[in-house]
This record gives C-alpha cells, sequence and structure tokens, in this order.
C-alpha cells in the first residue's frame, strides 16, 4: 500500500477543478496563525476621488442603458484590492444593492446569441465564453466596450505568476494544481485554435493567442458567478466588481436569480448585502467558505490567514496489484468511496470520518483477510470503524508517518523559517501567498503525522477484532481475563 500525498486533482470536462463558485477577479475556526489577507476594517472612500474616467464612462453606460440611477445604493469606485463597490449610503442588512438584468449578462446564451454562436455551439461552456470574451475586445465597436475597458490584465492567481514565482511554491500541492491547470489550459487552447480559430478567420479576424486565452480563462475563474438557478457560468457587469472579506461568515442572502416581474420573462441578478454598511464603506461578501487557502490562491490570488483555510489532500488508492483488489472496491463502493479516494485534511480538524477505516481496508491482507469474505460484506465497514489487528493498525501508522515526512522534506523552507518571512510588512504579495501556503501544508502535514504518531504508541492498549470477538462470544472478560466455564 502506498498512499499519494502529493496529488494533482484533474480537471473537470466543463470546467478546470475546484469549482469556481463566485467572484469577482480571482475549507475551514480557530485563532489565525498566518498573517496574510489583510481585509479587516470597512473601508472608506473619499466622496471627492475623483474614479478613472473608464470607470466613469462604466457607470454612465449602466445609466444610461437604465441598469442603476442617481437612487442606487452603491456605486463602482478605487480600493486597496483595485475596484470596488461602495455604498453611497448607510446599507442594512440583506438590503438588495444591486439588480442586473439578464441582458446584461455574458453567459453560454449571450455566446449562443453573438455572431461566433454557430461556431462555438460544440465548446465547452467555458471555452465559448472565452473566445466571445477575446473577441469582444479586439471590437472597438463592442456593446462590452465600456465593460471590458475596467477588466484586469491579469491577477495574482498562480495561473500568472512566473517561473520564478512559481519556484516559492517547491513541495506545495498548489505548485502541482496551478501546473495542471496551465497544461489544462494551454492544451484547450491549442484545440480550438485548430479547430475553430484558424478555420473561421473571418469572424476571428484579430490573431487570438494563448495569452489572450489565459487573460479569458483568469477572467472567468475570479469574476464569474455559479451555482445560480439555471447558470453554470455567468459574468455580470459591476456585480463582478464586488470584494470578498474574510470576516464575513455567511453565504447566505448575497446574490440570487429571480423573475423580473409577474408579467416578465426576464431574469435580475440581485445582490444583497449580507451585513450592515456605513455610507462610504466598501460592500463585501464572503466567496467561498468552503474553499482551502490553495483554491483561493488559485481562483482570485489572495489567501486568509485563517487557520481553518489551510488543508492538505490526502490520496488514498486500492492498488490494482493487490490480491483483493475486487473485494476492496466493491466495499469501498458499497461505502460511497472509490479505487482512488481523495481525504481533505484541515488544519485544527478532526480527520474525515471514513479516512481510517478506507486505510484499514486498504492496509488488509495476511491473517486478517477473511474480514473480506462473503459473509462479513454487509458488516465488514463497521468492522474496520475499530482497529482490526496490531500488524493492520502499525500498517498503516507507518505508511502515512513515511508519506507525511516524504511530503515535508520536498519543502525547501521551514515552518519557522516561513514564519519569519511572514513578520516582513513589505513582504511582495505574490511571495505572501507562497510563503502562506507552504507553511499552511506543512503545518497540516505535521498534524497528520502527530495523529498517526499518537496511535502508534497506543497499539499495545487497542483492542482488536479477536478480542472484540471472544468478548462478545463470552470467552473473554472486559479485562482480558480467559472465561473458564465450569461443567456439571
Amino acid at each position: 500500500m502506498a498512499p499519494s500525498l502529493f496529488t494533482l486533482s484533474s480537471p473537470s470536462s466543463t470546467f478546470p477543478s475546484s469549482s469556481t463558485t463566485l467572484r469577482p477577479f480571482s475549507s475551514f475556526s480557530t485563532k489565525p496563525t498566518l498573517s496574510i489577507h489583510f481585509v479587516k476594517k470597512p473601508i472608506s472612500v473619499s466622496a471627492t476621488a475623483d474614479p478613472p474616467q473608464q470607470l466613469q464612462t462604466f457607470w454612465q453606460w449602466l445609466q444610461d442603458q437604465g441598469v442603476v440611477s442617481a437612487k442606487s445604493p452603491v456605486r463602482p469606485g478605487m480600493v486597496p484590492e483595485g475596484l470596488g463597490l461602495i455604498a453611497k449610503k448607510n446599507i442594512s442588512r440583506n438590503e438588495v444593492v444591486l439588480e442586473i438584468p439578464n441582458r446584461f449578462w455574458i453567459n453560454p446564451d449571450a455566446v449562443a446569441a453573438s455572431e461566433i454562436g454557430t461556431v462555438c455551439s460544440g465548446l465547452k461552456p467555458w471555452v465559448s465564453v472565452a473566445l466571445f470574451l477575446i473577441r469582444e475586445r479586439f471590437r472597438q465597436d463592442s456593446k462590452w466596450r465600456v465593460y471590458l475597458d475596467i477588466l484586469p490584465e491579469l491577477t495574482d492567481s498562480t495561473v500568472f505568476w512566473s517561473e520564478e514565482e512559481l519556484a516559492e511554491l517547491q513541495g506545495t500541492q498548489l505548485l502541482s494544481t496551478t501546473l495542471g491547470v496551465k497544461e489544462y489550459v494551454q492544451n484547450e487552447f491549442l484545440k480550438v485554435e485548430e479547430e475553430i480559430i484558424l478555420p473561421n478567420k473571418q469572424i476571428f479576424p484579430s490573431p487570438i493567442t494563448l495569452d489572450d486565452f489565459f487573460w479569458a480563462f483568469g477572467i472567468l475563474r475570479s469574476r464569474a458567478f455559479s451555482r445560480l438557478r439555471g447558470q453554470n457560468l455567468v459574468l455580470i457587469p459591476l456585480a463582478d466588481l464586488i470584494n470578498h472579506s474574510p470576516n464575513i461568515t455567511t453565504e447566505d442572502y448575497a446574490w440570487e436569480i429571480k423573475g423580473a416581474g409577474l408579467f416578465s420573462r426576464d431574469l435580475l441578478f440581485s445582490l444583497r448585502s449580507p451585513v450592515s454598511v456605513k455610507a462610504g464603506e466598501q460592500v463585501l461578501i464572503q466567496y467561498d467558505l468552503d474553499k482551502s487557502n490553495a483554491e483561493l490562491a488559485l481562483d482570485y490570488g489572495f489567501i486568509e490567514s485563517k487557520s481553518e483555510r489551510n488543508a492538505y489532500t490526502l490520496t488514498l488508492e486500492i492498488s490494482e496489484s493487490d490480491p483483493f483488489f475486487g473485494d476492496k472496491l466493491d466495499i469501498a463502493e458499497t461505502n460511497g468511496l472509490g479505487e482512488t479516494t481523495y481525504f481533505d485534511i484541515v488544519l485544527g480538524r478532526p480527520l474525515p470520518p471514513a479516512l481510517i477505516p478506507y486505510l484499514r481496508l486498504v492496509a488488509l491482507g495476511g491473517t486478517d483477510a477473511f474480514l473480506l469474505e462473503s459473509i462479513f460484506r454487509n458488516t465488514i465497514w463497521g468492522h474496520l470503524d475499530l482497529p482490526v489487528s496490531r500488524a493492520n493498525e502499525e500498517l498503516i501508522c507507518r505508511v502515512v508517518r513515511d508519506a507525511c515526512k516524504s511530503a515535508l522534506s520536498g519543502y525547501h523552507t521551514t515552518i519557522e523559517e516561513d514564519e519569519k518571512l511572514m513578520e516582513d510588512e513589505n513582504l511582495d504579495s505574490r511571495l505572501k501567498i507562497a510563503v502562506g501556503i507552504r507553511a499552511g501544508e506543512k503545518k497540516v502535514l505535521q498534524q497528520i503525522d502527530e495523529i498517526f504518531k499518537a496511535r502508534e504508541s497506543e497499539l499495545d492498549e487497542l483492542e482488536y477484532y479477536q478480542e472484540r470477538r471472544l468478548k462478545d462470544l463470552g470467552l473473554v472478560g472486559e479485562q482480558g481475563e480467559i472465561i473458564f466455564w465450569e461443567t456439571n
């Protein structure tokens, strides 16, 4: 048995893995241990500060189109993160701050209705929207010109990091994931270039490069809203300026899709403030409570200081060369698991409940293999919830601890060195992310190692299957003494 702690999640067929829940251009409660993300206090913006001309033009366009008015409770403005939404008045909790009609959404429906709709009909939704964004960006007469002009060229997402910057992620799962995502995006580009872009130069007159495609991918990865009724991928101009706050601990009431009226077939994207906001402060939401720091870094280009955002994915596998492969796979699948199973270990949280039973199943063999017989099929998972044998328990402890030590040896710094670096207030934003990620991963690995080290020290005190079985039969007492039955 050789569990792999260093893993790369495979991209989804519709959009790369690490489901983008939201937002605007990008698992877990104890004391913060990493001082990284710093949207701590409400940010006031001077009412006299003039926003950039492009932002003023965008705001005026929205007013001209009837999307917003002078009475709108928010306006776009400059904030420490770049662009954001500023309260024009005091806003109460759950108050609607924006409603954007679906004619101003950029989604697969918008692509289908455009000049490239026919040639993009068979593409993955995100690829078709990416091509749409790139094409509209090249068109000076585009309907979306004023919106595209305010979008960033790139973010601090790790997909935009240089090789030198990525080297700071040495040993991390985030590095492996980032390289996998970059390869995935490049392969998608080469495919769409050959099948769609080059054969249709009349509708794609401007050359489209891999950099253009990465730009569009980054925009969608960090700004697109998902988990919406009937909408799996949609850009909402203006609403996508909303920024994230680690202090907001609910995703409720932040956004929804609703009908525009009783007799209207139009839809509205409705955005609410999850907390009360004073005039002049930035309106913020929670992007996703379940994302780890690695996912936040990949999607949006920031991480949080909360320890529960630090996670490490433990990948376990039933080897096909295992003589009991078929039986073990059947048992795993019966219990909602598979041949390969991923367990997210979160700093400061207990191990996932199914992790140790799955480990015991993978390690099962020798004199314990009788538990794999069909007579135990309906009860084996209950047996695996408890120690099977000393040999089995010792094996899983040794394998997990060896894997942790191996993973820890892949980093080029220690936790102490990382924490020293984090004391530098002038640390580059991307280096700050890298240091926070690698320190967080190492802390999780140390936590896993300590858990299984403690289990190793208890091996002689644990009660194993055979002892439990003898007790059930009344042949051994509660203290382990053998019971002799007298006969008359």
